[in-house]
């Protein structure tokens, strides 16, 4: 049994293959994550201000260093140099007031 390759319907230089098409095509799967990144943070925020008014109602601090110098390994680990920052704007969002 031999396998072969889908063909494509269209041609290598048709307009549905055209740079234009699929700069917005991929533009828009971009857009997609970007929502889906977005509401991740947002349900990220929701939960560490759950962590943070449970911490204070039983005596403890807002904020545990240690934990965000895990987070920040974390991301710096995944993400090399740029990671650190990533994990900084995500700390910053998520120790807002509660």
């Amino acid at each position: 049994m031999t396998h072969t390759q889908p063909t494509s319907a269209v041609a290598p230089n048709s307009p549905a293959t055209a740079p234009d098409q699929v700069i917005a095509d991929t533009r828009a799967r971009i857009d997609d994550l970007d929502r889906r990144i977005i509401a991740l943070i947002t349900e990220r925020v929701a939960l560490s201000q759950e962590v943070q008014r449970t911490r204070i109602a039983a005596g403890g601090r807002r904020v545990q260093l240690t934990r965000e110098m895990d987070v920040i390994a974390r991301y710096r680990e995944a993400l090399d140099k740029p990671g650190t920052e990533v994990a900084m704007a995500l700390l910053e969002l998520c120790r807002g007031r509660i």
